[in-house]
């Protein structure tokens, strides 16, 4: 054998068998899948359905929810397919499938199923205030349904839980289920222990020797019980509102600086001084108030330690306060990013000081380099244009990336109401150093709406409406429909009993490309509610500029002009109607200066409101008219509780016109004698400011107590003539009744004189009331009860109700 393995000749002979024996025990192992292939599939026999146990589902139920089928091919991911999908029906405790092998490739399947018990039926047990229909609204279990206990005692909970937010937190629900085995139905009963129910009649708290309890209660939800609970909802006991409190509670002790404050759960009470009223105490351990001790800064290089002092609000010796420490983080994060550096981060380290018993602080701030603006990418405008967008950023390409202006770019393009709150603003990174991009992602808002119906209001009775408004107006682009470019469009038509009006607005608010807004008006208006003696028609327009001088400060200056015609005009009416009977003309011009603060248009809570309107009619600009305006407006709110939003509004108005040039020489003309009804010429006449854009007052608007324009100079049969001298005031305190509902208590006070400059307030006219405030198909509507305390022989007629849409500034 060693002689052979040396043998080159043995060896070769030896390999070519290997390779032999190799290939062809490969072509037998290729060989046999084949065969295998050959070979037919198992096919389905018969498929049984076997209930283990009772049997309260019908066999259909069980093949309807089934894909396999008698004489098809048998599939494993089927089978498996078939088992999740019984499960699924919530019918069945267990599912198991059996095969059984035949002669000729079939397989027999045997589904064995053990059905879950049914509810036969839902009972109540015990509930006296409710009955079943309403308490089966709360539970999901349901006749028919598959018995599941751990669902029962969660509906269990459900009803527990709407009894005690009713009222009823002494309430108990246990359940029982009565099974039948025969059946494989159950029927549940809800037992019921309702017991009284309960008001809160005091919220007390024990060891608050810091913080009264007065302010501790406006904290909480869970209140006592007072006149408007009903309305509210308060004054009950509700466990996760009340949870929420005592977080609540902990908070304001924190933001006091009693960071160690404990309200344990456990030495809670709940007492019962009668069945239906409720005491609840809560023993506080406040623990000591800390301050603020010694503020250092570490990490910065940028600016100086000195510098940085300067930045926070919060200062040594103050009250340790988290929420406003949080807040002067972010501060100073903006201080740095206001000049570029937007990755700089600040970290704030509380050290506890033995000695002096305060708490320590040091900013730990991790400096960035500075940023610059390298382009602008914008992401999700579907139709508003970029330029559109662009003109509201406070940022460009090649400026110091500023967090800040970041910031009030991000605010300016919510305030445009084209996109979807939130708009995000966000610097993104680039491969430059020292650059980011400032991607801006929106979502298009609806900004057109078409709207129509019909109203009714105590000044103009029945109307008819329709209007187009389009705040992302685009004058020339059809494709779009209109829209994109940032351009305000309004077509209003009305029709009403005693009024009508066309309104056609349009704004173009970046002319020349420039923060200037450029608009015009066009308006026909009839009305006749004026006065019973004349209808007054109007029809002209108005074109204007407008700009923001300041960020507080807006401006616009505006020319209109107008046809005045008084038709209808009876023969009784007063000889000045009479005498402006037919068409005039007032070619004026106006500028006004408005300041606006408030935080919101419609139920404003704070801020305020001023404008001073200066308007010249007539001389250089020609017209029938002559005369000159002065009015100022400005109003103030006060927030004066956040229970129920307590809000004082002062609203001041004072205004003067007078009359110049051909106003003020005496005129004659042609009026109807109303004792002869016959034509003749009136004795000289100083027209002066014509009666119908002199001062009224009276009216939803102003003094409520009143009927419309009835406050100010009249003719010796009361007729209203107006004045030009007026002054108004009114103070309202609101609060909501339950939201978005409000209820106000109103005094209203004022006075019109015929001559300029008379501010006497001798014919001082005021008013009290009452009224609600609502929303009615999203737009504001007030209703007011006005009880005259103080008027004339003509307009104190009693008590006056007003309904308005819009509100008042």
């Amino acid at each position: 054998m060693k002689t052979s393995h040396r043998n080159p000749f043995a060896r070769v002979l030896l390999a070519f068998i290997f390779l032999v024996v190799s290939a062809s025990g490969l072509r037998a192992q290729l060989s046999a899948p084949s065969a295998q292939q050959q070979q037919a599939a198992p096919r389905i026999g018969t498929i049984t359905i076997k209930f283990v146990g009772m049997a309260n589902v019908s066999e259909q139920i069980v093949r309807a929810n089934m894909s396999l089928r008698e004489e098809s091919e048998l599939d494993e991911s089927l089978i498996d397919r078939d088992i999740r999908s019984l499960y699924r029906t919530g019918l069945f405790e267990f599912i198991e499938v059996k095969r059984e092998s035949r002669p000729g490739n079939v397989v027999n399947l045997v589904v064995d199923v053990t059905p879950k018990f049914r509810v036969l039926a839902v009972q109540f047990d015990g509930n006296k205030k409710y009955k079943e229909r309403r308490l089966l609204k709360e539970i999901k279990t349901a006749s028919n349904g598959a018995l599941d206990e751990r669902q029962i005692k969660d509906d269990a909970q459900k009803i527990y839980e709407f009894y005690q937010k009713s009222g009823y937190n002494q309430a108990q629900i246990t359940y029982s289920i009565d099974r039948n085995r025969e059946t494989g139905f159950g029927t549940v009963t809800f037992k019921i222990r309702e017991g009284a129910r309960v008001k809160i009649s005091a919220v007390n708290f024990v060891g608050n020797d810091h913080i009264k309890a007065k302010k501790l209660r406006k904290e909480m939800e869970t209140r006592k019980w007072h006149m408007f609970s009903w309305l509210t909802g308060s004054g009950r006991l509700k466990d996760d509102e009340f949870d929420e409190d005592l977080g609540k509670l902990r908070d304001y002790y924190k933001e006091e600086g009693y960071l160690d404050v404990e309200i344990p759960e456990d030495k809670i009470t709940f007492d019962y001084p009668k069945p239906d009223k409720l005491v609840i105490t809560l023993r506080v351990t406040e623990g000591r108030q800390y301050r603020i001790g010694d503020i250092s800064f570490s990490g910065n290089k940028i600016y100086s330690s000195r510098l940085l002092r300067y930045v926070p609000r919060q200062k040594k010796g103050q009250i340790f306060v988290p929420s406003k420490l949080d807040k002067d983080i972010e501060t100073m994060e903006d201080f740095y990013g206001r000049d570029g550096y937007l990755e700089t981060r600040v970290r704030l380290v509380r050290k506890p000081n033995l000695q002096t018993g305060n708490i320590d602080i040091e900013y730990q701030i991790t400096e960035s380099e500075k940023f610059q603006v390298e382009s602008i990418n914008i992401e999700g405008n579907t139709k508003t244009k970029s330029i559109v967008i662009i003109r509201e950023l406070a940022l460009g390409p090649g400026d110091v990336f500023s967090s800040v202006l970041m910031k009030v770019s991000k605010l300016r393009l919510e305030n445009t109401r084209f996109f979807e709150d939130p708009v995000n603003v966000t610097p993104e990174s680039t491969n430059i150093p020292g650059r980011r991009n400032l991607k801006i992602a929106v979502t298009e808002a609806r900004t057109g709406n078409l709207t129509f119906g019909a109203g009714f209001s105590s000044l103009e009775r029945a109307v008819v409406f329709a209007e187009v408004t389009q705040s992302n107006f685009d004058l020339f682009n059809r494709r779009s429909f209109f829209q994109g470019d940032g351009q305000k469009f309004r077509l209003r038509f009305q029709i009403g009993s005693q009024s009508s009006e066309v309104i056609l607005a349009f704004e173009e608010p970046w002319f020349l490309e420039r923060e200037l807004s450029l608009g015009f008006q066009l308006l026909r208006t009839s009305s006749d509610y004026n006065s019973s003696f004349y209808e007054e028609i109007r029809t002209g327009g108005e074109v204007y500029l407008r700009k923001r001088l300041f960020y507080w400060l807006e401006s616009r200056l505006s020319y209109s002009y107008e046809i005045i015609s008084i038709d209808n005009v009876s023969t009784s009416a007063p000889s000045q109607i009479q005498f402006l009977a037919g068409e005039s003309t007032t070619s004026k011009i106006n500028l006004s200066l408005t300041q606006d603060t408030r935080d919101k248009i419609i139920n404003t809570t704070r801020g305020n409101y001023a404008t001073l309107d200066l308007g010249l009619a007539g001389g250089p600009f020609g017209g029938d008219n002559n005369y000159y305006k002065i009015e100022f407006r400005g109003s103030k709110f006060f927030p004066i509780a956040e229970f129920q939003e307590q809000v004082i509004s002062v609203i001041g108005r004072v205004g003067v016109a007078d009359s110049f040039g051909d106003s003020d020489k005496p005129q004659t003309r042609t009026i109807t004698n109303p004792l002869t009804g016959l034509p003749e010429t009136s004795l000289p006449f100083t027209l002066g400011v014509p009666f119908y854009d002199r001062y009224y007052l009276g009216g939803p608007q102003t003094l409520r107590g009143f009927e419309f324009r009835t406050v100010g100079p009249k003719d010796s049969n009361g007729e209203p003539l107006g004045g030009n001298t007026y002054g108004f005031v009114s103070i309202e305190y609101s609060l909501d009744v339950v939201k978005p509902v409000r209820a106000a208590l109103f005094y209203d006070g004022g006075f019109v004189n015929t001559d300029p400059y008379d501010f006497s307030p001798a014919d001082y006219n005021d008013n009290i009331g009452i009224g609600l405030r609502l929303f009615v198909a999203g737009a504001p509507l007030s209703l007011d009860f006005g009880i005259p305390l103080t008027g004339d022989k003509f307009n104190k007629q009693g008590t006056q109700f007003n309904f308005s849409f819009g509100t008042r500034f």
